[in-house]
């Protein structure tokens, strides 16, 4: 692996995104570049109806860009795969997922009233506000600090 990642993973509300929302600043204020990957189940539209780049994905190019002086943007107008779509990210220290239940990286499962979805190889660590029955750490939901710890720990041994 030539940089961490991790896939945040629990059942549709259960609190992936505002754990996301947190835990980002929280590694940025340690020194770290961040990544950020959304898997999402449905159809989705990133481009604007009637700008330049939804009319060039509607015209029929594979790969739309848009570059400013402070963003830049790429849409991939064809399917890829969780593990595609982070190869292509380069130059952060961490890539964090949202979601990839079945994605081969480490998980890191959240629970709120629903338990732990089943998912593709094991968790390492259980964020939740109720008692899980796991093998593995839990952390309370609100412990963002805590879960930063354990991800720079668990990257610095997977060096």
């Amino acid at each position: 692996m030539s940089r961490p990642v991790y896939s945040l993973v629990g059942w549709s509300d259960s609190g992936k995104t505002t754990i996301l929302e947190k835990l980002v600043p929280e590694l940025k204020k340690r020194g770290l570049t961040v990544a950020v990957v959304k898997h999402e189940g449905h159809e989705f539209d990133m481009d604007t109806p009637g700008k330049d780049t939804w009319r060039m994905t509607k015209a029929g190019a594979d790969v739309t860009a848009i570059v400013s002086e402070t963003h830049a943007a790429i849409l991939e107008n064809r399917p890829l795969t969780l593990e595609e779509t982070v190869a292509r990210i380069q130059d952060v220290d961490i890539v964090l997922t949202e979601g990839g239940k079945e994605g081969p990286f480490p998980k890191i499962g959240v629970v709120r009233g629903k338990g732990l979805p089943p998912v593709k190889g094991e968790y390492i660590l259980v964020m939740s506000d109720e008692p899980v029955w796991t093998d593995v750490p839990v952390l309370h939901l609100r412990d963002i600090k805590g879960l930063a710890d354990r991800l720079i720990r668990d990257m610095e041994d997977r060096r």
